[in-house]
């Protein structure tokens, strides 16, 4: 667990070294999908935003390495910001390849500063929570042929590491500037995800141009444009399940993300007062 030691600081930089994977997106084994596949990419709402979000993500966290003068910390960050932009190249690249169209948005200046990254490390973990529960409705009901969902597994591993790597560095940092009392530590995080979610909902907010753009990279929203019949709870359940599934692979002795997996396990916890009517099974016989 995080103690602000040299040997903690050891663990959660050099791991994520480690398990970094060279790849090129081009060159990863896209399957041939059928028309009803396109059909069903073609129809989720926020590839642009998505797109838009990778690429200002690896410019913005390339930049802030840029300034860290510890070289182990600097090290992690400068693969984060490869690992960010290369999903803006494999999202890209999967656009292209099934003809998928997107809007360019304009990408503002990275800026080179903490605040900058630990806003962003709060979003990333709300999106990656959010986003394990979405494909994993998407593997269950098999949304997409297995190959590309593999592909989608890439990506969603190295946001658990990504996350898991934040979580630490945040910590050891609070440690190291004598903020790592516990009741400090809780306020800090609580403050983390209320700037995240206000900084998510000023981005995508309606404005004159159109309506609100559904989903921060793969946020909550987006579940209910791919799956017209899921529910909160099911939903919910399925966030919590695959974030305890990517979390169980990383290495052992680091912190991983615990915010919104007990939020969402106390929201499961609380009554239903919504009661659906019974399931029917139909006696009828195919002729």
């Amino acid at each position: 667990m995080p103690d602000g030691s040299q040997a903690h600081k050891t663990l959660f930089c050099q791991s994520f070294v480690d398990t970094h994977r060279s790849f090129k997106p081009a060159e990863l084994p896209w399957p041939a999908i059928d028309d009803l596949s396109i059909d069903r990419l073609r129809s989720i709402p926020f590839w642009s935003v998505a797109l838009a979000a990778e690429r200002n993500a690896g410019r913005m966290v390339t930049a802030y390495a840029k300034t860290v003068t510890d070289p182990q910390i600097r090290e992690a960050l400068a693969l984060q910001g490869v690992e960010e932009a290369r999903h803006a190249e494999l999202l890209a690249e999967m656009l292209h390849r099934y003809g998928v169209p997107v809007t360019e948005k304009p990408l503002p200046s990275p800026r080179a500063a903490e605040r900058e990254f630990i806003d962003f490390g709060y979003e990333e973990c709300i999106d990656s929570f959010f986003g394990f529960g979405i494909f994993g409705l998407a593997r269950k009901i098999q949304l997409f042929v297995p190959e590309l969902t593999d592909i989608f597994e890439i990506v969603l591993l190295e946001e658990a590491r990504h996350v898991t790597f934040f979580v630490n560095w945040i910590a050891y940092e609070r440690i190291r500037r004598c903020r790592g009392a516990a009741p400090l530590q809780v306020a800090a995080t609580a403050l983390g995800y209320a700037r995240a979610v206000k900084r998510i909902v000023t981005t995508f907010a309606p404005t004159a141009d159109g309506p609100k753009i559904q989903g921060a990279g793969f946020g909550a929203e987006g579940v209910f444009a791919i799956f017209s019949d899921v529910t909160w709870r099911s939903f919910l359940a399925s966030c919590i399940s695959e974030h305890e599934r990517y979390m169980s692979a990383m290495p052992n002795g680091l912190a991983v993300p615990t915010f919104l997996p007990k939020l969402a396990k106390a929201a499961l916890a609380l009554p239903s007062f919504h009661r659906r009517p019974p399931a029917t099974i139909s006696t009828s016989t195919a002729t």
